[in-house]
């Protein structure tokens, strides 16, 4: 019996099976559709999941990397398709999250012709990405991307690229795909290490927890919580470590997040600190020359990876390994400590603090519209939580990320080392993929929307259990705008149309309301949370006159 011909997409296809891929994001072409077309008529191949928008694809991706910890996957064409994907790679790159994108190529003779969409795309992905590479032999395929599974996974996580010139993907082949890599378990940082961190602590006054993001995975928080019942110890989160405490030890141990503006109760208490211990925290999440600006703090970490160093980061000691094993043995070198007297006490006073925080300041919003701060405390009545909440960027992201509650870690996903407008759709998209059984919430402004809001008929072609929020203040880029005026005194390039939200998401099947009355807006979001058939928009329009108020108070010098 002759044995059926094979090409390169099959050995791609075959290498995406055996890495337990469930689904590939993007926009086929020509480069690229013999992949497309083995990915839809084979049994058992990952779902295909077509976007409106390649940078919305790498997106969808991120966020499966960000919620699973494995990396992602897109597949798009050559030229424009490729470039398309700069900005949702950049992203997941900055802010750690694995994903591998396979993007197609023009014929390797055309390589370096003024050819159709002939592109540099290995140029162009090199400064944005952990590994890129261009396959030249199809028969190396399968090794490319064992290795791209590899790199991208290893800590810190991030990307990696794939270019795939059309005729190594139409290329026969005979090898077949290697097995899934495995998974390289590193153990616990270095024992001796471990003692002197008990020790640290042990002497400190007021020592603090301040976790990231890659303090967060499921693992690491489980360790992070056996080890708070015992110590007690004081934690602040960064925005993309939000939910890594639990309601049991809220009272206890959480003393807010911090991030963008250097006012918050855990700013001050990271300032009074003698001894900060960094868990999982990535400089560019919240930059050490914000919180640590006299460079005074004795800071020590415990991750997965190195520190970078610079002028206001330069741990005393690294603590480097697994997370979860490293916080295990560290309980176990703490199991008989208790936190000074002086530290309770002065806790105490920052737990008052933080408990007239979550109302936020008291302001009044003009006539018609909600407050920023009305609409949080709304939301937060509808929000479970085993619900997942992504945010977009904007000044919404400044409301939510400072007053929006959640309890389960990477439950809700904000953009803070990048900050890239348009996340917040296509990161729901993709996590209700990855948690079916939840309803997802996303929240954006008027502008960021706009960025992907496309992605409302690939919501509604997957029947997502979606509910998407909009702040509108009518037409304005608001977080660039009230910056501006604070100043210069007035405002440049920050106005745009308004849009008729309501009507737009109608158009695509969508159904969709309006806040209209302020009063009614605890009714209005109860009917769209109770909504299930599919996605549901809701329109609400915000006073952001109050911006300024969030910007007051900052920690002298913080920001000189």
């Amino acid at each position: 019996m002759t044995e059926k011909k094979r090409f390169g997409a099959d050995l791609v296809l075959e290498s995406l099976i055996n890495h337990d891929v469930n689904y590939i994001f993007g926009i086929p072409g020509a480069k690229i559709d013999r992949l497309f077309e083995a990915i839809e008529y084979t049994a058992g191949a990952p779902k295909l999941v077509i976007t409106k928008h390649e940078q919305n694809a790498a997106f969808m991706a991120q966020a499966v990397g960000r919620l699973t910890g494995k990396p992602g996957v897109m597949l798009v064409t050559s030229g424009p398709g490729a470039s398309n994907l700069a900005t949702g790679i950049l992203t997941a790159q900055t802010e750690n999250d694995p994903v591998v994108a396979i993007a197609g190529q023009v014929q390797r003779q055309d390589l370096y012709r003024r050819t159709h969409q002939s592109t540099p795309s290995v140029l162009l992905f090199n400064g944005i990405t952990k590994f890129t590479t261009e396959v030249q032999d199809a028969e190396n395929l399968s090794e490319v991307i064992a290795n791209a599974f590899d790199i991208a996974s290893k800590a810190p996580q991030g990307a990696a690229f794939i270019s795939l010139p059309q005729d190594v993907d139409d290329s026969p082949v005979r090898s077949h795909a290697l097995a899934k890599v495995t998974e390289v378990l590193t153990g616990p940082a270095d024992l001796d290490e471990i003692k002197s961190l008990a020790e640290k602590i042990n002497h400190a006054k007021l020592p603090v927890i301040l976790v990231g993001q890659r303090g967060s995975d499921e693992n690491s928080v489980a360790s992070l919580h056996k080890l708070l019942h015992t110590t007690k110890l004081p934690v602040v989160e960064t925005f993309q470590g939000a939910g890594v405490i639990d309601r049991s030890l809220v009272e206890q141990s959480f003393f807010g997040r911090v991030g963008l503006f250097a006012n918050q109760t855990g700013d001050q208490l990271l300032r009074a600190s003698d001894l900060v211990i960094a868990l999982g925290y990535d400089a560019v999440e919240y930059e050490p020359r914000v919180w640590n600006k006299d460079n005074q703090l004795q800071i020590m970490t415990i991750d997965s990876t190195g520190a970078q160093i610079d002028a206001h980061y330069n741990p005393t000691l690294q603590l480097v390994g697994n997370i979860s094993a490293t916080l295990d043995l560290l309980g176990q070198e703490l199991k008989d400590y208790r936190l000074p007297l002086e530290a309770n006490t002065r806790l105490d006073q920052f737990r008052k603090q933080l408990a007239s925080e979550p109302g936020g300041p008291k302001f009044t919003a003009a006539a018609g519209l909600s407050h920023p701060l009305d609409v949080i405390h709304a939301i937060q009545k509808q929000v479970t939580d085993n619900m997942t909440v992504t945010l977009d960027v904007g000044s919404v992201y400044i409301w939510m990320s400072r007053f929006f509650r959640s309890y389960r870690p990477r439950h809700f996903l904000i953009s803070d080392g990048m900050q890239t407008l348009g996340v917040a759709l296509p990161w729901a998209i993709a996590a209700g993929l990855v948690r079916p059984e939840e309803k997802i919430v996303s929240v954006s402004g008027d502008g960021g929307f706009m960025f992907s809001s496309a992605e409302l008929e690939t919501a509604v072609r997957l029947k997502s259990n979606l509910v998407h929020l909009i702040f509108n203040d009518r037409g304005h880029y608001d977080m660039v705008k009230f910056q501006e005026e604070m100043k210069y005194g007035r405002s440049a390039g920050v106005d745009f149309g308004e849009i008729d939200f309501v009507k737009f998401a109608e158009s695509f099947g969508v159904k969709a309301f309006r806040v209209d009355d302020p009063e009614k807006i605890d009714a209005v979001l109860a009917k769209a949370f109770n909504w299930n058939q599919g996605p549901v928009l809701v329109d609400i329009p915000v006073d952001y006159s109050h911006n300024t108020e969030l910007y007051a108070d900052l920690i002298k010098g913080a920001t000189d």
